[in-house]
């Protein structure tokens, strides 16, 4: 139990950065500030608890990395409105849970090869990065270029360069937090150079005035949703979402001696429930689809091992409800919260090494996706690309028994994509 709790800490304070990320990166999508911390701590306290006590396993659960950039700038060119992107993220919650309760889930996510998986996360942690460094400054739009380096004379520009050299030497050094804390280090300096100010609180109570949910809860647009157009939507929410999960599980599994004999993450349906509920109630209160988070792979690291460490880390994040002011001002702080992104950009990049590089017929899938994400600024569109080209390279060397029913499927939806539905 010692080690439990020790563990869900260590998860608690690995993964807080998202209390002030997340909430700033939606606020790109209309979402209010205040409202959005609110349902982004419900959101992780409520999943983390449930993965505790329902899954057993040591994994919290919070809105993810790169779902949230999607719905905020992925989102942007097709003038959506945010209920119907909250009404995105509860429908793919409710068909996440359907397949996951009819196996289909896991059957799909079999399916892909594991160097298309891995182009996954280096995509999105590339595309992660690319919106940190132009949040920040440096980088920015140029005049017969599409982007060329920012204006490395300017101080804020400086201090998030600083901010990130920061985080990457903690992580270094394996200081627990070391995200956060050079968050908080960075804005600190800031503040005291006089681009921003110190909280002006401490305490204050939750679900009240600024911190309210009203504004954001249940608000979510379903029936603006169910309609064809919103199709690839809701196809790259359901792809990003259960291959991070099953990515995270498998990571985090490996971690804390938890996978069988097969590599396999047993009784994998459990977390992956867990995973769906919560897409559902991140739709309801108000914040970007959520999920297992990798983070807790510190926690089991440090003894972590049942389901409680998940409920420490869940008990923590409530707690947290009660301190937003202290980190209210971080969100309006560029130049601290963006090195964040490329920090995590940059340590998700870290799965392009087990792409098959030496077989055509996945490193041109992969790469596909990779550039695709990047370059025109869409996850979806590197998604789709990637699950496109996979069965077709493996047709064109003739090695058909490579392709499984669940890349047919897959395949299928997302040419449905492009020739229905609204790529960008």
């Amino acid at each position: 139990m010692r080690n439990d709790i020790l563990g869900g800490t260590s998860t608690f304070v690995a993964m807080a950065y998202i209390i002030v990320v997340n909430p700033a990166i939606l606020k790109a999508a209309g979402l209010p500030i205040g409202a959005s911390t609110v349902a982004t701590i419900v959101v992780a306290a409520i999943g983390s608890i449930l993965m505790g006590i329902y899954a057993k396993r040591p994994i919290a659960v919070a809105p993810y990395m790169g779902e949230n950039a999607f719905i905020a700038y992925g989102l942007a060119a097709l003038g959506i409105t945010w209920q119907q992107r909250l009404g995105s993220v509860f429908v793919s919650g409710v068909l996440f849970l359907i397949i996951t309760v009819i196996g289909l889930r896991g059957w799909l996510a079999k399916s892909i090869s594991q160097s298309l998986k891995f182009s996954f996360a280096a995509g999105i942690g590339l595309f992660l990065a690319f919106i940190g460094l132009t949040e920040t400054g440096i980088v920015e739009s140029g005049t017969g270029v599409p982007v060329k380096i920012g204006n490395l004379h300017n101080p804020q520009v400086l201090l998030a360069i600083g901010g990130f050299v920061m985080m990457m030497a903690l992580m270094r050094l394996r200081v627990r937090g070391a995200i956060l804390i050079g968050i908080s280090l960075t804005a600190i300096i800031g503040i005291l150079l006089g681009y921003g100010h110190a909280p002006r609180a401490i305490f204050a109570m939750p679900f009240v005035g600024d911190y309210s949910l009203a504004p954001i809860a249940l608000h979510l647009d379903v029936a603006g949703v169910l309609k064809l157009s919103f199709l690839p939507i809701l196809l790259t929410l359901f792809l990003m979402s259960f291959l991070d999960t099953l990515g995270t599980l498998v990571g985090a599994g490996a971690a804390g001696g938890m996978l069988d004999a097969r590599g396999n993450f047993p009784e994998i349906e459990k977390p992956m429930t867990v995973d769906a509920i919560s897409c559902c109630l991140s739709g309801l209160v108000g914040t970007s689809t959520s999920g297992a988070y990798i983070e807790s792979a510190v926690g089991i690291r440090d003894g972590a091992r049942t389901g409680a460490a998940a409920i420490t880390t869940g008990l923590l994040f409530a707690l947290s409800l009660f301190c937003i002011p202290l980190v209210e001002p971080l969100q309006a702080l560029k130049f601290a919260y963006g090195p964040a992104l490329i920090a995590v950009g940059a340590l998700m990049l870290e799965s392009i090494r087990r792409i098959d590089f030496d077989d055509l017929t996945e490193l041109v899938p992969a790469f596909a996706t990779i550039v695709m994400m990047v370059f025109t600024y869409n996850i979806a569109n590197g998604l789709t690309a990637g699950l496109v080209l996979h069965p077709i390279m493996k047709l064109l060397a003739g090695r058909p028994r490579e392709i499984g029913g669940g890349s047919i499927v897959l395949a299928a939806l997302c040419i449905i994509y492009y020739v229905f539905g609204l790529p960008h």
